[in-house]
């Protein structure tokens, strides 16, 4: 009797288990914005940004200082340079207007830069050091992201967060 029991006891748990995967809580709210809607949505500022003056940030959806699923406009002025750092969280980034120059190293390289053009898609993995840069044109990039996030220079004098 008493192995019938552990056996009928799993078998609740696993039901129960396999219910709960069912019907999870959304992470997501209902969200829809049309360009012209997200152009009127003023700089946010906050986590996730490179901190350099040539770098609006506008986040759109979440709160990246939060656990959770995040988005950002990052909107770069023209012959922007941003040094190598790197963001805890995961990020994908999308170019929706203008060329985007991106490489991966623990410091800046114009050899290492690669040219991406409207629509391309990149990642910025969790840790995984980068940098960037902009030519005669303002770029504007999407960044999808998980929360918690921050932004840490490969070096610390480069951080210009900290500069006078």
């Amino acid at each position: 009797m008493r192995r019938n029991q552990t056996i009928l006891a799993l078998a609740m748990i696993m039901l129960a288990g396999s219910a709960a995967a069912e019907s999870p809580t959304p992470l997501l709210p209902n969200y829809s914005k049309t360009p012209a809607e997200l152009a009127a949505i003023g700089p946010t500022g906050g986590l996730g940004g490179s901190g350099n003056a040539k770098v609006e940030v506008i986040t759109i959806l979440g709160d990246p200082s939060k656990p959770g699923p995040y988005s950002q406009l990052l909107k770069v002025a023209p012959h922007a340079a941003i040094a190598a750092h790197h963001h805890a969280g995961d990020r994908v980034g999308t170019v929706l207007e203008g060329t985007w120059m991106f490489g991966y190293g623990p410091s800046f390289s114009n050899a290492e830069l690669r040219t991406l053009p409207v629509g391309s898609v990149y990642t910025e993995p969790s840790g995984a050091a980068h940098f960037a840069m902009t030519g005669d044109e303002a770029v504007t990039v999407l960044i999808n992201g998980t929360g918690p996030t921050d932004t840490v220079y490969e070096n610390p004098a480069d951080d210009p967060t900290k500069k006078p």
